[in-house]
Formats: C-alpha cells, sequence, structure tokens
C-alpha cells in the first residue's frame, strides 16, 4: 500500500524497534497518528529527554540520570554480591523478583570473536576495580545460555580472583532465550539454583 512518504518514514523506523514487524509498526504507526497530538508528542518528548539524560553508570552499566544510577546509590544493598549481565535491560527480570538485594555489572556485551567483539569492548574497567578493591565476595554470572554467554562467563571465571566466589545461574532458563523477556519465576528459580561455576 502507498502512503504518504512521512508516514511511510515512521513505519520503516518503529519496525527497526526489537520484536515489532511491519505489520505491528503499521499499526502503532496508525495510533500514533489518529491519537491527541499532545499524546503523541508526549511520546516524542520523553525519547529526547532519555536520550538526553539517561547515560552508563560508571560503577556498574546499568542507565543512570544522576552520578551513578539508583540501585548504586541505595545503602541497603549488598555490595559484596555482584550480578553480571550482559545489558541494563536484563537487570529488571531480577529486580522483578523482589528477592535479589545485592548489586550489578553490566558487560555491554558478550565475548563474539565472529562479530569482532573481544574483551576490550566489555565493560570490565569498573569491574575489575571493584575486584582489586577487595568489594565483592561472590560474583554471579547471569549471561544467557548461549555460546557467547558461555564463553564469556569462562572469561570472566579466567580473570576474577580465587579469593572470590564465581557461581553461575541455575539452567532453568530457556537455552538461547533472553533474561528480559523471561518471567519472574523462572528468574527467580535459575538465580536460586545457581551453582558454582
Amino acid at each position: 500500500m502507498d502512503w504518504a512518504p512521512s508516514v511511510e518514514g515512521l513505519v520503516r523506523e518503529l519496525s527497526r524497534l526489537p520484536g515489532v514487524g511491519r505489520r505491528s509498526a503499521q499499526r502503532l504507526a496508525h495510533h500514533l497518528l489518529r491519537c491527541p497530538e499532545e499524546q503523541a508528542r508526549s511520546l516524542a518528548a520523553a525519547i529526547g529527554t532519555a536520550r538526553d539524560r539517561v547515560r552508563s553508570c560508571p560503577r556498574c552499566g546499568n542507565y543512570a540520570e544522576d552520578e551513578i544510577c539508583p540501585i548504586c546509590a541505595d545503602p541497603r544493598r549488598d555490595w559484596a554480591t555482584v550480578l553480571v549481565v550482559e545489558k541494563p535491560s536484563d537487570i529488571s527480570a531480577f529486580e522483578s523478583t523482589g528477592r535479589y538485594r545485592g548489586s550489578y555489572h553490566v558487560l555491554g556485551a558478550l565475548l563474539s570473536p565472529l562479530d569482532g567483539i573481544g574483551p576490550e569492548k566489555l565493560n570490565l574497567a569498573s569491574l575489575r576495580a571493584r575486584l582489586e578493591a577487595g568489594e565483592i565476595g561472590e560474583l554471579v554470572l547471569a549471561t544467557p545460555a548461549s555460546t557467547e554467554g558461555d564463553a564469556t562467563a569462562l572469561y570472566l571465571q579466567r580473570i576474577v580472583p580465587e579469593s572470590v566466589s564465581v557461581t553461575r545461574l541455575a539452567r532453568g532458563l530457556p537455552v538461547g532465550g533472553e533474561l528480559e523477556y523471561s518471567d519472574s519465576l523462572t528468574v527467580l528459580r535459575a538465580f536460586e539454583g545457581r551453582i558454582p561455576a
């Protein structure tokens, strides 16, 4: 179907979002064009504000607007337990359980030599600093159950001092599955059933 170029451009941009195919993008575009103007402008403003203000937390790599992210700013957290995840969106899977009270570390990527992603592309500097400072007692590796996730976990095990306990999530999560799409009970069971790496 031929639409005005600006409508087609909106559909094209929306279809670039993860999990949004062309049909869903068309429905979203039509909704945005039919909804009250202030609702559409509010969405556009929220996207612009988030892009302008949100940055990476220098301590853990999570999303932050202030000097550090809200989790790192929470004094009630257990700083000795650090859960390592691939991306900030993975944190919400653990936070939704309401049971994990430790801190996090976001790698930003997984090792994938075929894609040119080596250790130098991972967010490791602040993790190494925390390890060297002796802050960490347990490092929980919550990388995906995939070739890249396993390779990354193996690499991390090799750089962690022997004084730090290293565990991995139990394999209750589906192989190749994404943490951000897992239900909170599955995530909780995988966390509680973690085993030494």
